[in-house]
């Protein structure tokens, strides 16, 4: 049986590869294994004797370390956005003022936003009374009367 015998371009083809991977699938994932296998392929060149064994070693070592430094750096340096609330709908509604859809009984009622009801809950209220949403928790609305 033959032996595997990786050339340093084999390496640089793989990470072209998973470049174009990381194009159709983006998260920063295979972007890092591009990188290390294209430092996997340089290191190959600059060493040829390198064992199959070593190379790959080196490639794991080298995408888990990049990944998990990726993942640490995204963790400390959130990416900044003129839209933070964007995807957190029930938040973008604290702050704001509305007219009690369904009178709070029991500490429970409702609101209409636009074209939706929300759960609220707050002191007893009459209907049509302005409350004033201060927190959301799941899609409940903690309101209190507006001043």
């Amino acid at each position: 049986m033959t032996e595997l015998v990786l050339v340093f371009w084999n390496w640089w083809v793989l990470a072209l590869v998973l470049l174009v991977v990381e194009l159709l699938a983006p998260g920063f994932f295979f972007l890092w294994m591009a990188a290390s296998g294209f430092v996997t392929g340089c290191l190959l060149l600059l060493m040829p004797a390198m064992d199959l064994e070593l190379q790959v070693l080196v490639f794991s070592v080298l995408s888990v370390a990049a990944i998990t430094a990726w993942k640490l750096y995204g963790k400390k340096h959130p990416i900044a956005t003129d839209h933070p609330l964007l995807n957190k709908r029930g938040a973008q509604y604290i702050g704001r003022i509305f007219s009690l859809y369904k009178p709070i009984e029991n500490g429970e009622g409702k609101i209409k936003v636009d074209d939706s009801i929300w759960k609220v809950h707050g002191e007893d209220c009459d209907i049509n009374t302005k409350v004033k949403v201060i927190a959301i928790r799941g899609t409940v609305f903690d309101v209190e009367k507006a001043k």
